[in-house]
């Protein structure tokens, strides 16, 4: 029983990543269309404000681990007494 719901299991992991795959851009159009230049459209998801967001965040999850860190570390230097 428990190597039957292992082999589901495992199935569905590969399997779910191939059934959301997208379908193929298809051919480009004969002129016209948007931008009359004739230039292609681009195709596909611009990464630039998720990627910078995901920079910003990290950075600043970052600065906190290390502000923290050094905070932890005066914290526990203990000065001699004279």
């Amino acid at each position: 029983m428990k190597k039957i719901k292992l082999v589901f299991i495992l199935l569905a992991i590969f399997a779910l990543p191939l059934v959301s795959l997208p379908d193929p851009p298809g051919p480009p159009g004969s002129g016209g269309g948007q931008g009359s230049g004739g230039g292609q459209t681009p195709v596909g998801a611009p990464i630039d404000g998720g990627l910078g967001i995901l920079l910003a965040l990290g950075l600043g999850y970052g600065g906190k681990k290390l502000y923290t860190a050094r905070k932890a570390k005066q914290e526990n230097i203990v000065e001699p007494e004279n």
